[in-house]
């Protein structure tokens, strides 16, 4: 049966296809069926990419029965966060300012992927230009948790990964400036991996926040997720912030026990907020570490609150830089306004950007503002100094930290409607992406109400290997059920 293939982990399906033991495009309608008879619902893709990836499966097809080499993705259907620049495929970034922009190049990772025979399957719903912790913020319409579509997947990838709970793609690519792969895949049940910063290419990643914004993997396994990374990581000559050095192999990294693995607990992150349904199985995921061999201790990171308030001064300083380019002149939506070039421009912005883009845009340009820059942005600057400091104390003794990945289980619709109780759900998140180091989440069990609940692990700047074999060994002792749907 089709869905029976949709079961297979992206590991699997590649070894089969390289065989010979299954065809790629089996693989592909496979899953382009279920995408067709759930998605409406859902609410996972913006758009697909059928006639192109369909190509690929057959070229797979046609080399592997001709004997010739194909890439470690052959025959994997991958979904593509609608940031990533795609050639000739519409991007959008959940925008209605970008509506009908199709790239004429494709984004560092997109080019990998293509290497590396992988089928991109289609664009992924998000928050308008990543900015929200919901989805439900795309202009074009809200995506559904798989697992009770009355609440959210999280944002702002929360397309990316209700595709993978769903079993639509085995994998996808989101992109995390504050949480936004990270608390997606808690909500959702799948494993998500935010890289350190630099380990893998933005270019061709529709900026938000340029010092923060890092490409991760979306997996239903901890080895799907390393296979992913592997692939799309490596230095990249194009981003100047792209770290140097060969491309590790995630894989072998990713093996090997736990025995003498130090385990910090920060006490911050088990406090006031966290919701006892949370907190519960996060403690009983770090107890399965300790009895892998893992020695768990408690430890402090004192600017975890601070680095919020830090976070929503600088990525909003960073957004009204970046997204001053789209101006209704040069590509994107257009409005004539009063006929003036300021008329155009704030026409074309007011009718293009979503409300909270708007606001997010006019906090970064207030605090930029003259008399505003020491109170606001340098004061962020100095904290984020602070919250690394933080990091590099606790992690000279300890290997990994483990933490809730957020404070709630997925919440209803409109539930978070007040904005500053929607950024308090990254409280949790952003402290990673401030420091630049590395951080993923894993199902670690459900609620009373059957709801997924992630567990985050947070490791130095080029832990990623450590990170996936802590998450490899846990999942092979605590595999989270697949979604219902």
């Amino acid at each position: 049966m089709s869905d029976d293939l949709t079961r297979l982990s992206a590991a699997e399906t590649a070894r089969r296809v390289k065989r010979g033991e299954l065809k790629a495009v089996r693989v592909l309608e496979a899953h382009l069926e279920r995408v067709r008879r759930l998605d409406e619902g859902l609410g996972a893709f913006l758009r697909l990419c059928e006639p192109e990836a369909r190509a690929a499966a057959a070229d797979v097809d046609a080399r592997v029965a001709a004997g010739r080499p194909v890439g470690r993705l052959a025959g994997v259907p991958v979904a593509l966060k609608d940031n990533l620049c795609t050639r000739g495929v519409e991007t959008t970034c959940g925008s209605r300012f970008l509506e009908g922009w199709r790239p004429s190049y494709d984004a560092a990772v997109v080019e990998r992927l293509r290497a590396e025979d992988a089928l991109l399957i289609g664009k992924t719903n998000m928050d308008e230009f990543a900015m929200g912790s919901s989805t439900e913020h795309s202009a074009y319409r809200p995506t559904r948790n798989p697992h009770d579509p009355t609440r959210v997947p999280g944002g702002s990838s929360g397309g990316s990964a209700a595709a993978v709970a769903a079993r639509l793609a085995p994998l996808a690519l989101g992109s995390d400036t504050g949480g936004s792969i990270r608390q997606p895949a808690s909500f959702c049940g799948v494993f998500g991996l935010k890289p350190s910063y630099g380990a893998v290419s933005r270019y061709g990643l529709v900026a938000y926040a340029s010092s923060l914004d890092q490409i991760g993997p979306f997996a239903r396994t901890a080895e799907d997720a390393a296979l992913l990374l592997g692939a799309i990581a490596g230095h990249d000559p194009r981003d100047s912030t792209s770290a140097p050095g060969p491309r590790p192999d995630y894989l072998a990294e990713a093996r090997g026990d736990l025995r003498g693995l130090r385990v910090g607990l920060p006490r911050e992150y088990f406090g006031a907020g966290l919701a006892v349904e949370v907190e519960t199985p996060v403690r009983a995921a770090a107890e399965l570490l300790r009895s892998l061999g893992a020695e768990l201790r408690e430890v402090s990171l004192p600017h975890t609150e601070s680095a919020l308030d830090a976070y929503y001064v600088l990525a909003p300083c960073e957004a009204s830089a970046n997204l001053a380019r789209f101006d209704g002149v040069r590509f994107g939506r257009r409005e004539r306004g009063d006929g003036s070039l300021a008329g155009l421009y704030g026409a074309s912005r007011a009718r293009g950007f979503g409300e909270e883009v708007r606001r997010r845009i006019l906090i970064g340009t207030y605090a930029l503002s003259a008399g505003y820059f020491d109170a606001y942005y340098r004061t962020a600057q100095k904290v984020r100094t602070l919250v690394r400091r933080d990091f590099a104390e606790a992690f000279r003794s300890v290997d990994l930290l483990l933490t809730p990945t957020a404070p709630t289980p997925p919440f209803r619709f409109g539930e978070k409607a007040d904005p500053l109780s929607m950024y308090l759900m990254d409280v949790y998140n952003v402290p990673c992406n401030m420091a630049g180091i590395a951080g993923l989440s894993m199902p670690c069990g459900r609620t009373p109400e059957g709801l997924p609940v992630g567990v985050q692990l947070l490791g130095p700047a080029g832990s990623e290997g450590l990170l996936l074999r802590a998450a490899a060994r846990y999942q092979e002792q605590a595999p989270f059920p697949e979604c219902a749907l």
